[in-house]
């Protein structure tokens, strides 16, 4: 069976283990997508350039909110408390010391991650204001940065699968709309209900993440940037940086819009006279082309996803392998997760990858009798699987954005590889385990 959906993710991951370029392998995975499905070149590139626009608004906020975390950073305030932590630690020198703040860091990494999805929506964007200035933390504790990404992925991910609140409340509306589409309406409050199981994958996936890596890695100190170390930050500087955040969070509450949060924060820097707008300019542009590497590939993607819609394989895809499973109701789950799997693998967005399946698995999933929570179950997991390991999902671009600052964290073999095994394989079991017990 050729299925140009299932070569065209299959070629785009194996091009990223072999290190090219996301971007390129995306482009070229589109290409020979959509070759393979018997569009022409020139509608390949016609729908994939249409298909870009979808995530402007998207990279346009990443990218704003990148120069906005470099103009903190550059305040020096993080930078200030990570040397305060290094100095208590070799004053006490201890091993238990060295415990405990490892302790403390991963817990605190772990609610920030989990609140940028729902008490504070502000998504990857607290990852360059808060993982650079660590990363010396990180190396003067040997902290395996893998165990990072873990644990910021977590975050990322398992609040809008369980929790309908931010991020995750957009989720459930639109597995919500997903089933009405599909003329088999369901009560909003049946979704968290529903996922509880499917979500305790990545609890164990983290816990079992936490004991893999948890030998000491030893990383070289590098400098970041030029600045020398800050070892005090003067009161007003402390005030316009703190007006700013508030500012970010507040604006971005009030119009839902990351851009505009992103620029208030900018434009309290700009106003206050803290410095020069000359040095603000420079920083504000480096940040900005921190994050703007995200946004190219999160628009890469899209215009993939478009391809990979257009060829129509996807439907093909569910028909051919429901012919080979016949009424094995634990064999279809399976395969179900498994095209899940497939779709947001290449797509990069369990968010977009629910309207593509859910049209086409609610029906077959009622076919072999599988009751409406459990078909939530189904449709909820199959949609997140791929997410915490998807080369283009900002789910593991964020935090490699972060983590190799100073180059020594790989995209694919230190995030997207870590990511999707104890994430994903974990979420595939769970999910099964709910769709046959619910």
């Amino acid at each position: 069976m050729v299925n140009a959906v299932v070569i065209a993710v299959i070629l785009m991951i194996i091009l990223c283990l072999c290190r090219l370029n996301v971007v390129i392998s995306l482009f070229i995975s589109a290409l020979v997508g959509g070759i393979l499905s018997g569009m022409s070149v020139e509608k390949v590139i016609s729908i994939f350039g249409k298909n870009i626009v979808d995530g402007a608004e998207v990279a346009l906020s990443y990218s704003l909110l990148g120069g906005f975390a470099a103009l903190i950073s550059y305040s020096g305030i993080t930078d200030y408390l990570v040397g305060k932590i290094i100095n208590a630690i070799h004053s006490e020198n201890s091993r238990l010391s060295r415990i405990k703040v490892k302790i403390i860091i991963i817990v605190a990494l772990l609610a920030m991650s989990i609140m940028s999805q729902n008490l504070i929506p502000v998504h990857i964007a607290f990852i360059p204001i808060v993982i650079p200035p660590l990363l010396s933390l990180f190396n003067d504790l040997n902290i395996d940065r893998r165990v990072i990404g873990l644990v910021i992925g977590f975050g990322l991910c398992w609040p809008y699968v369980l929790i309908p609140y931010g991020f995750g409340q957009i989720y459930h509306q639109i597995i919500q709309s997903g089933f009405q589409k599909a003329h088999h309406p369901i009560e909003f409050n049946m979704i968290w209900k529903a996922m509880i199981i499917p979500s305790m994958g990545y609890i164990v996936g983290l816990i079992l993440g936490l004991i893999v890596y948890r030998k000491p890695r030893k990383y070289e100190e590098r400098n970041i940037n030029d600045r020398a170390t800050v070892t005090e930050v003067k009161p007003y500087i402390l005030v316009v940086t703190i007006i700013a955040i508030l500012a970010t969070f507040i604006v971005q509450t009030l119009t839902d819009s990351m851009i505009f949060g992103a620029l208030a924060g900018v434009l309290v820097f700009f106003i206050s006279r803290a410095y020069s707008w000359h040095e603000l300019d420079e920083q504000f542009v480096d940040g900005i082309k921190i994050m703007a590497y995200i946004g190219v590939v999160i628009l890469t993607a899209n215009g993939f996803a478009g391809v990979m819609n257009a060829t129509g394989d996807i439907d093909n895809l569910v028909k051919s392998l429901t012919s080979i499973t016949g009424d094995h109701k634990l064999l279809s789950i399976v395969i179900m997760y498994i095209i899940g799997l497939i779709v947001t693998l290449g797509i990069g967005s369990s968010f977009a990858t629910i309207p593509i399946i859910a049209s086409l698995f609610i029906p077959f999933g009622s076919s072999i009798g599988l009751d409406t929570m459990a078909l939530i179950a189904l449709i909820g997991t199959a949609s997140a699987l791929g997410d915490s390991g998807s080369p283009a999902s900002d789910s593991t671009l964020g935090p490699t954005a972060g983590l190799n600052m100073d180059g020594q964290h790989d995209h694919i073999r230190d995030t997207c590889i870590p990511n999707f095994l104890f994430y994903n394989i974990p979420l595939i079991i769970f999910g099964t385990i709910a769709a046959m017990v619910l």
